[in-house]
């Protein structure tokens, strides 16, 4: 792995994990905050991004930048099962099963699209 290599890790993952950011507030102020919507979008998107990486033909490099810096960095596991708990301690518990068979779901058909698309590209 070369030092330019490094850094394009670096500033792919930071710009990814600013656009997370970005993306869920931007959804956030639209819907409120009673359900994690943001959260939501943006672990559907990063999920059809994944796929959409998967079905190119990339070198192991640019898997490595798109893939695991920016796609990895833009998606959050923790902060969807933070919000579920917060959920379940609200005692919204439709919302919180909602939001885990949603994000599941969703997700790997998001998933499974992004790599059709890339497949065909």
């Amino acid at each position: 792995m070369t030092g330019l290599l490094w850094v394009g890790v670096v500033l792919f993952g930071g710009a990814g994990a600013v656009l997370r950011f970005v993306v869920d507030r931007a959804v956030d102020s639209r819907t409120g905050r009673a359900f994690p919507y943001g959260t939501l979008v943006v672990n559907l998107t990063g999920s059809a991004l994944l796929g959409l990486i998967a079905g190119l033909t990339l070198s192991h490099d640019a898997v490595l930048l798109a893939g695991t810096a920016a796609a990895g960095s833009y998606t959050t596991f923790s902060t969807w099962m933070f919000e579920t708990q917060r959920l379940g301690e609200d005692r919204q518990m439709l919302n919180r099963a909602a939001n885990v068979v949603v994000s599941l779901v969703a997700g790997v058909a998001a998933a499974a699209l992004g790599r059709l698309l890339g497949s065909h590209l």
